[in-house]
Order: C-alpha cells, then sequence, then structure tokens
C-alpha cells in the first residue's frame, strides 16, 4: 500500500493481492476522501442482497420521468436515529449545509434529503445524511465547526444497499473521535498497527457496540497516518470499512506522493534455477507468502524509500526472492523467501534496513544458505576472517554464510568495512 498504481499493485502483488496490497488498494484510498465534488461507486443488488443485513422497509419510487431504475434504500426509509434526531434547530442546520453543498457540486437530486443519524460526539454534533439523486443516492457525513455544520466528502451510491459506502468517518481537530454508522452489519475495530519482533503486523481487534445507529469511539490521533482500521466480519481486505477522510491524512494538501524507486536485481546463477531472468518477467510474490507481514485491513502511504527486489539461487538450489514492505513512515522491512522446484513461496527471515547506512541491508538466511546484502550502487566484496578479500559484484549480492566482513565501495569511491558474522 502516494503510491500510484503500479507501486500500489507491485506492493499488494507482493503482499495480499494494496508496500503489498490488494490491486486497486490506491483507488481504494482516493475514493475514500479525494476531494472530488461526487465519489461514484456502484453498488451492486446481488451482492447487497447477499451481504447487507440492514432491512428494506420499501421501494423508493421517485417520479421525474427519466427512465431511471426505481431506488431501494434503506438511508431513506428509516427514521432518524441518534440522540439528537428529535434536535429540530440541530437537523435544520444540517440540511440547510447540505442544500448549499448539493447546490455547490450540481447534483442533481430527485426528492428531499434525509438525515439518517443525528447525534453528539466529543468534537461536537454530528450527522449523516442521504438524497435520491437521478442515479441513486447521496451521502455524507456532517461535521461539527465553529461556523456551524459542514458537509464532508460526498459518495454517490447506485444500487439497492450500504455495501461499498463509507459508513465510518474521523472527528475532531485531532481526527481521534471514530463515529461509525450500523448498517445492520458485525463490525470490529482495530485502534493501531503493531509489530512483533520478526516485523509481521500484529492487529488487535474487537467488536464495535453500536447504540441507536452508531457508535462513537475515542482513538489515537490520527493526524499524520492512519493506525486504526474497521472491518466486517470475518477481517479480510474484502470486507475492510473505509473511513471518510482518509486522503486528508495520508496525502496532505491532496498532493500525491512519488513512487518510490524499484531497485531490481537478478543474481549470477539464478536464471539456470528460475528457468528464465525474473527480473525480466518482473515475478512477484503470492499473496499466501507474504501474509503475515501484510495489514489485513488498514490504509497507508509510504515514506519514499526504496523498494528493493532479488532475485536469486541457493546453494542448495532453492529459488530466491527478496521484497520489501514498508508503511507510512514505519522502518523499510526486507523479507527473503525461499521455494523450491514446483512448491511455494514461504517466508524465512526478515530484518528492518537503513538506507542511509553504507550497508542498508544485511540479511542472513537460514540453513547455512548465505548472507544477502544490498547497497546499490556500490561496488561490494567480502571476506571470511582474516582472509583474502573476494569479489561479490555490485549492488547486492549472496555471500556464503561463512563471510564475516563485507567491503562496500560507493560511487564516491568511498571504502566502508561492515560486519556480517552474525
Amino acid at each position: 500500500m502516494t503510491m500510484n498504481d503500479s507501486d500500489v499493485r507491485g506492493i499488494l502483488h507482493r503482499a495480499t493481492d494494496d508496500l503489498v496490497s490488494p490491486p486497486g488498494l490506491l483507488a481504494e484510498v482516493r475514493r475514500g476522501g479525494r476531494r472530488r465534488v461526487v465519489r461514484r461507486r456502484t453498488v451492486l443488488a446481488a451482492v447487497c442482497a447477499a451481504v447487507v443485513a440492514v432491512p428494506v422497509a420499501g421501494v423508493l419510487d421517485l417520479p421525474g420521468g427519466t427512465g431511471e431504475a426505481p431506488v431501494a434504500s434503506p438511508l431513506l426509509d428509516q427514521p432518524t436515529r441518534g440522540d439528537l434526531a428529535t434536535d429540530e434547530g440541530y437537523l435544520r442546520q444540517v440540511l440547510q449545509a447540505w442544500q448549499r453543498r448539493i447546490k455547490e457540486v450540481g447534483d442533481q437530486t430527485r426528492g428531499e434529503p434525509h438525515v439518517v443519524w443525528a447525534g453528539g460526539t466529543p468534537a461536537g454534533p454530528a450527522a449523516y445524511v442521504a438524497h435520491p439523486t437521478a442515479h441513486g443516492t447521496t451521502v455524507g457525513f456532517v461535521e461539527y465547526t465553529a461556523g456551524g455544520p459542514r458537509v464532508r466528502t460526498l459518495t454517490q451510491a447506485t444500487g439497492t444497499g450500504t455495501d461499498g459506502l463509507e459508513p465510518a468517518a474521523l472527528l475532531g481537530p485531532q481526527r481521534d473521535v471514530l463515529l461509525v454508522l450500523d448498517f445492520g452489519q458485525p463490525v470490529e475495530l482495530s485502534p493501531q498497527l503493531l509489530y512483533k519482533p520478526d516485523g509481521k503486523v500484529e492487529r488487535t481487534f474487537e467488536p464495535v457496540v453500536f447504540r441507536d445507529g452508531a457508535a462513537v469511539l475515542s482513538v489515537p490521533p490520527q493526524r499524520t497516518k492512519l493506525t486504526v482500521a474497521l472491518s466486517r466480519t470475518p477481517i479480510d481486505r474484502q470486507n475492510m470499512i473505509h473511513i471518510d477522510g482518509t486522503r486528508e491524512i495520508l496525502f496532505p494538501d491532496d498532493k500525491d506522493r512519488p513512487a518510490p524507486p524499484v531497485l531490481r536485481h537478478t543474481l549470477p546463477g539464478a536464471e539456470g534455477t528460475w528457468g528464465t531472468d525474473p527480473a525480466v518477467q518482473q515475478v512477484g510474490t503470492p499473496t499466501e507468502a507474504l501474509a503475515e507481514y501484510i495489514d489485513p485491513v488498514g490504509s497507508h502511504t509510504h515514506n519514499g524509500s526504496p523498494r528493493l527486489v532479488v532475485y536469486g539461487a541457493t546453494p542448495d538450489g532453492r529459488r530466491l526472492l527478496v521484497e520489501t514492505l514498508q508503511y507510512d513512515d514505519d522502518p523499510s522491512r526486507v523479507i527473503a523467501l525461499l521455494a523450491r522446484k514446483y512448491l511455494p513461496f514461504e517466508a524465512v527471515a526478515s530484518t528492518t534496513t537503513d538506507w542511509s547506512a553504507p550497508l542498508p541491508v544485511r540479511l542472513r538466511l537460514p540453513d547455512d544458505q548465505g548472507v544477502l546484502v544490498a547497497a546499490e550502487g556500490s561496488a561490494l566484496s567480502y571476506r571470511v576472517g582474516d582472509g583474502q578479500w573476494q569479489d561479490a559484484g555490485r549492488d547486492a549480492a549472496l555471500l556464503p554464510a561463512t563471510a564475516t566482513d563485507v567491503r562496500v565501495t560507493d560511487s564516491n569511491g568511498t571504502t566502508t568495512t561492515v560486519s556480517v558474522a552474525s
């Protein structure tokens, strides 16, 4: 998981399906918060009927003679919920703000807006509004500001249910209040992303408890990155719940981040084991191999660190693939994967990198299969104990397991000796 589309596909291709992420993660993140006037998502009726548990009280058949199919929406049919549902003064302010926003974007409405939920939060009163349009239902959160209610991102869903909508929003100056609407489906929350000592992702989830149509939750501030994650059950990428306003956090000032440079290398002897040059084929990693290193439901960007990909072969004849994962401002993690002929890859070792160091990557493989080292643009050599220095090529190398020291000579001619004995 900015990232331009190819970056995300690459990472997610290496990681889940998406840094490795599901195809289309970038589009999902952008859909979740880009300052476009109205975002349109197609919500298939068949899918909604299968997964949306909210009952549909009736079909809203709107006149207009446009030939559009009747719109059925539980958001329009249910009474307003929340502890401000009967506060006529507040509801009037919300609808006035909503109508101004709809007029600004020029949305073609077909009927009156409906406040789905209105309630108090630690960040001030908030609401969620649905409005029938010519092509479906436009929805959006309304948050508190000193100048009165403000409509956030507008989303338009075409179809008959709530699947595909963003039923959650971060509120408050510190974005530390999470409002989650009750769309009739079990939801679980993970407040932060942690890592185990070996770099594998560690998230804990707890059920979201709804009351009167929504849940108002306190979460760590989400000003510079997203640590919180929401998912329907079972927890997986397909059930991830997008949170309104994510783009404002991931892409400040609405600016995309340049894609991180890709450093792709094929080590000597790899082609014989792989049967081809894997770098030319840009071979990726099956999802399962990196699954434990991938955030299953979070949204992330990157800090611009290089993405290292290395293809090689171990002394015992296994294919070697090295991949890099990096989330937000967290350290880059380089992961080594091995696979015997006709068998899938398995992650066998990982390490964090320091791209400012003379030798950013040094990773010892199990079973005495060697030490993977990498320093882009540098000449590499190694020795065993006090023995003679042996040439190891440039950029990346798989050294013998007995290697104790690496000599790195960068493009400026500066030479540094680094121990790899352990």
